[in-house]
C-alpha cells in the first residue's frame, strides 16, 4: 500500500474545498502527513482571450495572478489546516492534468477533492476535473458530493464500508479499507452486490442464485484472508450503486472504499458503477 506521508489537496477556495480540507486535515493529523495544498491557474490565454498583449504585459498578468493565488492559499491554510504541515503550490495549466502530474511527481498517497456537483442536481453530476483525476491518477482518490457538509465532529471514522465487485482491484480496495479500520479502530463492513438477473432457462432461478452467492462468499473469504482482516459481510441482490449506497446510508458509514478498474479499455480506471456510486453515496468515497 502506498505511503500516506503526503496528501494532495487541490482547492478552488469554495465551500466544497473547505469540506475536503476537513477530511484531509483529519488524515494528516492521524498519519503525521504533509499536505500538498495546490491551486491551479488556467493558462493565460483564457484570461486575455483575443486581446493583443505584449510579452511584458503577459508577465505582469502572470505575476499578479500567481501572487494573488499564493495569498489565498496561505489564508486557506491558516483558516482550515491548523496544526498540520502544509506546503502550498500554485500550478499553471489544465487543472486535472496538473493535479495528476503533481500527485505522481510528489508520490502523494491520496488525492482529496470534492466532486464539484451543484445544487439539487449534484447527485447526477461528477465534475469534469474530478472525473479526469479519477481516470488518470495512480493513487487513491478521496471524494464525495457531501464533503462540504461535514463538521469536525463528523470527521473521525468509526464505520468503514468496503464495496467489492470481485474484480482485479478488489484486493487493493479491501487492503485500504482494512488499513483505515485498523488505524481508526473502526467497524469494517464488506458488501458485494450480487447480479439480480435470472439464470439460464433450464436451471431453477433459486439454485442459480444460490450458486452465485456461494461463489461470491468463497471469493470474499479468500480476499479477507489475503488482507488479514475480518469484517461483517453483506451480500444483496440488485443494481450495484443502489445496493451499496443503500447499505452505506442504513449503516451510517463514515467512508466507503471501492476499487477502480484497470487503466486499459474504454472506461479507463473508473467504470460505470463507480461513477454512480460516487454520485449517490451519502458519505465520502475512496476509489482505490
Amino acid at each position: 500500500m502506498a505511503s500516506l506521508e503526503k496528501l494532495l489537496l487541490p482547492v478552488d477556495f469554495s465551500e466544497r474545498s473547505t469540506g475536503a480540507a476537513r477530511y484531509c486535515s483529519a488524515l494528516a493529523l492521524h498519519f503525521h502527513s504533509e499536505i500538498l495544498l495546490v491551486h491551479t491557474l488556467a493558462p493565460l490565454y483564457s484570461d486575455v482571450g483575443g486581446m493583443e498583449v505584449s510579452g511584458s504585459m503577459l508577465l505582469d498578468v502572470y505575476r499578479t495572478r500567481t501572487e494573488g493565488a499564493e495569498k489565498e492559499l496561505a489564508a486557506f491554510a491558516a483558516a482550515h489546516l491548523g496544526g498540520v504541515k502544509v506546503r502550498a503550490m500554485v500550478l499553471h495549466g489544465e487543472p486535472a492534468a496538473k493535479i495528476v502530474e503533481t500527485a505522481h511527481a510528489e508520490g502523494a498517497g491520496v488525492i482529496v477533492m470534492p466532486t464539484h456537483g451543484y445544487g439539487p442536481f449534484r447527485r447526477f453530476i461528477l465534475g469534469s476535473n474530478t472525473a479526469k483525476v479519477l481516470h488518470d491518477a495512480d493513487c487513491p482518490v478521496w471524494t464525495g458530493v457531501h464533503m462540504e457538509e461535514s463538521t469536525p465532529a463528523q470527521v473521525p471514522f468509526r464505520r468503514v464500508l468496503c464495496a467489492l465487485d470481485l474484480g482485479p482491484q478488489s484486493g487493493r480496495a479491501l487492503a485500504w479499507a482494512a488499513m483505515l479500520s485498523r488505524e481508526f479502530s473502526a467497524e469494517l463492513t464488506i458488501v458485494h452486490a450480487v447480479t439480480a438477473h435470472a439464470g439460464p432457462a433450464e436451471e431453477p432461478d433459486g439454485a442459480w442464485r444460490a450458486g452465485i452467492r456461494e461463489a461470491a462468499q468463497e471469493e470474499l473469504r479468500r480476499l479477507q484472508r489475503e488482507a488479514g482482516t475480518v469484517g461483517n459481510v453483506v451480500l444483496d441482490a440488485g443494481e450495484a450503486a443502489k445496493v451499496i449506497c443503500g447499505i452505506a446510508a442504513s449503516s451510517a458509514a463514515d467512508v466507503l472504499v471501492i476499487g477502480r478498474g484497470s487503466a486499459a479499455g474504454t472506461f479507463g480506471r473508473l467504470r460505470t458503477n463507480a461513477y454512480a456510486i460516487i454520485r449517490q453515496s451519502p458519505c465520502p468515497v475512496v476509489s482505490v
